[in-house]
């Protein structure tokens, strides 16, 4: 028998297997954060499928998502990172994720990870909603607002409120799975 899923996997089997292992659990490892929020910035004006379909070439052409080595990327990198197929070769965001990587190490040095740093803008626990269906989700919310302004303040790019409130939902941050979803109880 089939599990009851939100709709949006469209019952692709990636996304169904995303849906199923890690959208909407709280992530708690600064470097699965910071693959989320590279992710997410790639995904700006795209489909997560798109991404999700790409994600492991962009851990291969992303230094397995090692924000250390990204802040470091120089020119040849860039040039190398826009030349591969297998990514999204947007120079814009390219350039974005090097200068997200050293960010998100001054809030690490500043906060002790980057954990405590995000989880603030959820007072520091999963925000439960109750949606019926997937059109109840919303786009943003005062929680990615404040969160997007502040990554912006801190030099973060690509980081609008919607993309902000992917984040969040992929992070665990909300838990948006739809009541009659198998997951729902599971990542309460």
């Amino acid at each position: 028998m089939d599990k009851q899923r939100c709709n949006w996997t469209q019952n692709e089997v990636l996304m169904n297997a995303y849906h199923d292992e890690e959208w909407g659990v709280p992530v708690h490892n600064d470097a699965k954060l910071f693959e989320y929020l590279l992710l997410d910035a790639f995904q700006a004006g795209l489909s997560w499928k798109t991404i999700l379909h790409k994600r492991e070439n962009f851990r291969i052409a992303f230094d397995n998502f090692d924000y250390h080595k990204i802040a470091l990327y120089d020119e040849p990198k860039i040039a190398s990172l826009m030349q591969d197929a297998g990514i999204i070769r947007n120079k814009l965001k390219i350039i974005a994720s090097i200068g997200n990587a050293k960010a998100f190490i001054k809030i690490q040095q500043e906060f002790g990870s980057f954990d405590c740093y995000i989880w603030q803008f959820v007072n520091y626990k999963t925000i439960v909603n109750q949606r019926e269906k997937l059109s109840d989700l919303p786009s943003k919310t005062i929680e990615s607002d404040a969160m997007s302004k502040d990554l912006m303040k801190r030099g973060f790019k690509f980081v609008g409120s919607t993309i902000c409130y992917a984040f969040m939902q992929a992070a665990g941050m909300v838990n948006d799975h739809i009541v009659s979803c198998y997951r729902y109880n599971i990542v309460i």
